[in-house]
């Protein structure tokens, strides 16, 4: 199993609720309808929340993806439906310039 993590920051001017409402209510079901997210076994967005005693991090919101492969990750990303349907609408709630991605195997040192 692989796994994509993506941090990214909102778009200017876009409020945190609203940023991850439109996140939940608009941009994760454009994602789910096109059949090749099917290739998605496990999918897990978090939100920064207040913590006092450590910095405020760089991003609005982690997601974590799971794949069977690396295959699988181009398969969905590279796919005609994903370029078409679900990536143009990335630029109605994140800052492009911000966005980070990482494709990673893990380790799991504590269960």
């Amino acid at each position: 199993m692989v796994k994509m993590v993506i941090t990214f920051k909102r778009k200017q001017g876009m409020s945190v609720e609203d940023f991850q409402a439109y996140r939940r209510d608009v941009h994760a079901p454009l994602l789910f309808a096109i059949p090749e997210a099917k290739l998605i076994r496990r999918f897990v967005v978090s939100y920064p929340i207040a913590a006092p005693n450590w910095p405020e991090p760089s991003y609005d919101a982690l997601v974590e993806a799971w794949f069977d492969s690396v295959e699988d990750i181009d398969a969905l990303y590279f796919s005609e439906n994903f370029q078409t349907r679900v990536d143009p609408d990335h630029i109605n709630f994140i800052d492009l310039s911000t966005a980070q991605r990482m494709v990673s195997k893990e380790l799991v040192v504590v269960e």
